[in-house]
């Protein structure tokens, strides 16, 4: 088998990082959960949505979309320099079925009629760096690193339950496997031997993470 070569790896890097931005990306066999009838509300005809709600969920969406190009960076980045087999493995495996919700959050977008954050580039690049630093330093800072992002992202789904609209079950049927698929992730790299960050970047994290929404809901 021939070996990678620093070109390989950043011909990859590209391909990827087009693919996550602009579709073709890689998914699973499973079924977005806003198609599944027995996510929707039982003996209950659901309303539309109003011009206000539509885009208020849109805006919670498109945050949640950015999230997921910001996951496939950082998962991208971090199996670039891993340096256990198992450990690459483990990310590349994540940012497979990270990209099942980045195909659901792209598709309800569209149903929305809004469209993708313009910021996903930037958003994009600097996860990915985080996420190839984070290898470089050690494999279990590395995976720590998965954890504490993802138990964040957990947080920040929790937030958008609450502030959707009611009658969005589909958006809301997205965000709750979302949530169950994000805690298994960060269950996953504890096991691997990840270890908790310290505090002060689980903060800085936090802050950053802030940023991204704050800015991200609108553009």
């Amino acid at each position: 088998m021939r070996q990678i070569t620093p070109q390989d790896k950043v011909i990859m890097f590209a391909d990827n990082m087009l693919k996550t931005l602009f579709g073709g990306y890689q998914v699973t066999s499973r079924h977005n959960p806003a198609n599944e009838k027995d996510k929707q509300p039982v003996n209950e005809i659901p309303e539309a949505l109003t011009p206000q709600e539509s885009k208020h969920a849109a805006g919670l969406m498109r945050i949640n979309h950015c999230g997921e190009v910001c996951a496939q960076a950082l998962y991208q980045g971090q199996a670039l320099t891993a340096r256990l087999p198992e450990v690459r493995d483990k990310m590349a495996q994540a940012a497979i079925e990270e990209n099942d919700h980045l195909d659901w959050c792209a598709t309800r977008l569209e149903q929305l009629e809004a469209s993708p954050s313009k910021l996903n580039p930037l958003w994009y690049l600097g996860s990915f760096s985080i996420g190839a630093i984070a290898g470089a330093i050690g494999d279990k800072w590395s995976l720590g690193f998965v954890a504490e992002t993802e138990y964040q992202v957990v947080r920040h789904l929790d937030e958008h339950l609450t502030k959707l609209p009611q009658s969005d079950w589909q958006s809301r049927a997205i965000i709750t496997q979302m949530r169950e698929d994000e805690l298994q992730h960060a269950t996953t790299a504890l096991a691997a031997g990840g270890s908790a960050l310290p505090v002060p970047i689980q903060k800085l994290m936090g802050l950053m993470s802030k940023v991204m929404t704050s800015t991200v809901y609108y553009i």
